[in-house]
């Protein structure tokens, strides 16, 4: 996979930065995460640092975008790696110290109880560019993707679980989560 960065040169012309794999690439167990660009609350046009790995930014602190931000990633989902029903832990020792150390915010947001629901304040469009994977919501819900099937996931409670080996472009948009005053919950 290419990353290619745009951006321009002394004399305003448009020019290709960067044409590369990314970087900030992570493997763990039954997944593979591409890191591929971030945005920040400050950054004007042209980005300043076109270049950039954005997980080497001081201002990248989660995998999770805050408010006026945005982050864009491909990952590649393996269930083959997975036995179901889970009996222990999916990652290793080591793996779980990648992925604390490489993604943070990540386990955080996953809920031990329920494998793989997690909830974020960001609005996320999730494009399937291979396979088939099952998006599923509160109470069991669910609908299977494909290959070009789009959803925005709207700040909800949700897992996904590959179908088989699955792989998603994500471009995710840091949004303030409304709500309830008296209740404390999504509005």
């Amino acid at each position: 996979m290419k990353r290619i960065v745009t951006g321009h040169d002394a004399n305003g012309k448009a020019i290709f930065v960067s044409v590369a794999e990314p970087t900030h690439v992570v493997e763990v167990t039954a997944m593979q995460w591409n890191e591929v660009w971030a945005t920040f609350p400050a950054d004007t046009l042209p980005v300043p640092n076109p270049a950039h790995e954005p997980s080497r930014d001081p201002r990248w602190t989660s995998v999770f975008p805050r408010t006026g931000e945005s982050r864009c990633r491909i990952i590649e989902y393996r269930p083959e790696q997975v036995k179901l029903p889970l009996e222990g832990d999916l990652w290793t020792a080591d793996e779980i110290a990648t992925v604390q150390r490489e993604l943070p915010g990540t386990l955080e947001a996953l809920e031990p109880e329920h494998f793989g629901m997690h909830t974020t304040d960001t609005v996320d469009y999730g494009i399937v560019l291979s396979g088939r994977i099952e998006l599923e919501l509160d109470d069991g819900a669910t609908v299977i993707m494909e290959a070009g099937d789009v959803v925005v996931q709207n700040g909800t409670r949700h897992a996904w679980r590959a179908l088989e080996n699955t792989k998603i472009a994500f471009v995710q948009i840091g949004v303030d989560r409304r709500s309830d005053a008296a209740t404390g919950k999504p509005a």
